[in-house]
């Protein structure tokens, strides 16, 4: 019994050490996120300016640094399909201090869609969705079709004479596109860049004819008559082109297209910081200057908290990998 007594506390001191050394990182962790943020915040965009993706960053950025009072500096670094981006944040200081603005077709269809990736959803760690926006099909003036209807028509009589654009291979106007093919039972060329703005200067020439994509990129142009919008690929019309039909209401039930960005840290980043950041980017889409930039922008805020972003994550990664099998699209 005595001999008992005497070892006990040998015994216990490895688990005192653990016990100590897990209270001194809780403790640090919270010490971070108390003062978090103390310098400015970078966000990485898997584009190049222009567009959707690029749009979303830069909204929330000025209302980010608003309510951090820190600055909030958007890189655009585009390349790759997302892959380049991606793989400077997987391998960031896990600080809180470099984020990635997340393009849903990158995020969720890249892993479906490359073998080999330098990166994997692993690797971050969700804060929070910011915007969602709806695609809209677009043409050039030269095609012969003023509605959705005409359009499929043209295709079907002249397959594979259009091609069209994409932001590049992986996007959701690269996999959007095909979808739509594969439900008109069309054919079309597909030409892939490195981004929204290149993609839209040869739509607008009349190089490429074809561009379904999210309003901030071709909302301005199908306003001015540079581009035919010939359906909104959502369940309503949107705000920005109210005369513009539904794809349902043009005759196609059935295909819709919804984009999502959102905010995502390197894994490792303390849980602390990771929840006060999404409390933060969430007053931050609550300013109403930030509704009103969205509005003007073609974009629509939705907040969602890491847990439920980490769902949708999930669930739109089992989604699409049935998508791209069933489109038979493959990595250019």
């Amino acid at each position: 019994m005595n001999t008992l007594n005497q070892n006990t506390p040998f015994r216990a001191r490895p688990l005192c050490r653990l016990l100590a050394g897990a209270a001194a990182t809780l403790l640090t962790s919270a010490a971070l996120a108390q003062a978090y943020p103390t310098k400015p915040i970078t966000l990485i965009v898997p584009n190049p300016p222009g567009g959707f993706v690029d749009a979303s960053a830069r909204i929330l950025s000025d209302s980010l640094a608003k309510v951090t009072s820190q600055a909030v500096v958007v890189d655009n670094r585009g390349g790759g399909s997302g892959n380049v981006a991606y793989q400077h944040v997987a391998r960031a200081n896990p600080d809180g201090y470099t984020l990635l603005n997340s393009y849903s077709a990158y995020h969720v269809g890249n892993p479906n869609l490359t073998p080999k990736l330098p990166w994997a959803q692993k690797d971050f760690v969700p804060v929070a969705l910011i915007t969602v926006a709806t695609n809209v099909i677009t043409v050039h003036p030269s095609v012969p079709a003023n509605n959705l209807g005409e359009f499929i028509s043209y295709l079907k009589a002249n397959p594979g004479k259009l091609s069209y654009a994409s932001q590049g291979n992986g996007s959701l106007s690269h996999i959007g596109t095909e979808m739509f093919k594969l439900q008109t039972k069309t054919s079309m060329v597909h030409i892939p860049y490195r981004g929204s703005g290149p993609a839209l200067q040869d739509v607008l020439s009349g190089q490429v004819q074809v561009f379904i994509t999210t309003p901030p990129s071709v909302m301005g142009q199908v306003q001015v008559g540079k581009l035919k919008g010939l359906a909104v690929a959502g369940k309503s019309r949107h705000v920005g082109m109210p005369t513009v039909p539904t794809t349902a209401e043009a005759g196609l039930k059935g295909f819709e297209l919804e984009a999502w960005v959102g905010i995502f840290a390197p894994a490792a980043t303390p849980p602390d910081v990771v929840d006060k950041l999404s409390q933060q980017i969430k007053a931050a889409l609550e300013l109403p200057e930030t509704k009103t930039r969205a509005d003007g922008a073609g974009v629509e805020l939705r907040y969602l908290p890491p847990a439920a972003l980490d769902a949708l994550v999930k669930k739109e990664t089992d989604f699409w990998a049935k998508t791209i099998k069933a489109a038979g699209i493959k990595a250019e």
